[in-house]
């Protein structure tokens, strides 16, 4: 009899980061565990567990497949848990870009999440921060908190904005304890898109193709603040017919800034060139990015040297087909 052997059974309890959210990079995952004699017991493992177990019983309690487990298409298990995600698509997508915050809910969608847009959201208060107005900047980031504070994760497709939620909350509310455990509630469950594919869903090939050569250009926030380099790339390398060549000065800025670029136009436009011409060099079709603000940027300098090559969101390159 089945029950008769020490073994775990599909009966996930939930994360043990009970009070701050998952953030699926370290957990102990409790499941309960039958052992004859003593009946049901709590367990602990942590989240890779033995490489051996089975599909059904290699997930974590959050529902993402577990680690070593990356290239099976394992997905979530939404027998147990919903597989509910909510988009913060940013004001430059909802604004200049919406079909990338489109692209984005495509790809979640075909590899089984369940996507929300809260109508709610409006912008996570960056631009107000980074220009110094910061009582402006926590009436807005209040709002976003009000907004997505029982969203199970939040996925957005800037790392920018990303690092805004998940690094710069804490010091925009240093003073407010309230707010402050209300952003530390929420920034585990806050994931730049990509990361979301790699590290929750833990899927690399989402199905996706796109005859062309591509470039990549490395956003500010997203490599230096949020350490995205090499996922994009691997998401990139499963692209089925595209090539993507690396240019020079992958990781130099483009020049955006956000504000940067209205305040000092002319070292914003120096600093585009230079990467425009990196780009061109490469003689690449499109230019992949996860920031939408850099690929405004950029696409601008390059219609503007009267030049063929075009810019792409990454959740557009996956979401083709």
């Amino acid at each position: 009899m089945l029950l008769e052997k020490r073994r775990p059974i599909l009966l996930p309890l939930g994360c043990a980061f009970f009070d701050r959210g998952c953030s699926h990079r370290r957990h102990a995952i409790p499941y309960l565990y039958y052992e004859r004699n003593a009946g049901f017991l709590p367990q602990f493992r942590a989240a890779s567990g033995p490489q051996g177990w089975p599909p059904s019983l290699a997930r974590d309690a959050c529902g993402a497949a577990a680690p070593g487990n990356a290239q099976s298409g394992l997905r979530y298990n939404s027998k147990f848990m919903p597989a509910r995600v909510s988009l913060f698509v940013t004001c430059i997508v909802d604004q200049l870009f919406p079909r990338v915050g489109l692209a984005m809910a495509e790809v979640l969608e075909r590899i089984g999440w369940q996507v929300e847009f809260p109508e709610a959201q409006t912008c996570c208060g960056q631009p107000a921060f980074n220009t110094g107005y910061r009582e402006e900047a926590r009436r807005v980031a209040q709002h976003f908190l009000r907004v997505f504070r029982d969203a199970e994760y939040v996925v957005v497709p800037s790392g920018s904005c990303t690092s805004m939620i998940t690094c710069h909350y804490e010091d925009l509310f240093r003073n407010q304890p309230y707010w402050l455990e209300e952003a530390r509630r929420l920034q585990s469950r806050v994931w730049e898109f990509s990361q979301f594919l790699l590290e929750v869903a833990r899927v690399e090939d989402v199905g996706a193709r796109l005859d062309a050569v591509v470039t990549y250009h490395d956003s500010c926030h997203a490599l230096r603040e949020l350490g995205i380099r090499e996922g994009p790339r691997r998401l990139l390398s499963k692209v089925r017919g595209l090539q993507l060549r690396e240019m020079r000065i992958a990781e130099e800025c483009c020049g955006f800034g956000g504000t940067f670029s209205v305040k000092f136009p002319e070292l914003s436009g120096s600093m585009a060139r230079t990467k425009i011409q990196a780009i061109l060099e490469t003689g690449a079709q499109y230019v992949v990015s996860v920031d939408a603000s850099c690929l405004l940027q950029i696409q601008g300098v390059l219609n503007r040297m009267g030049e063929k090559v075009r810019t792409m969101h990454l959740a557009e390159v996956l979401a083709s087909r």
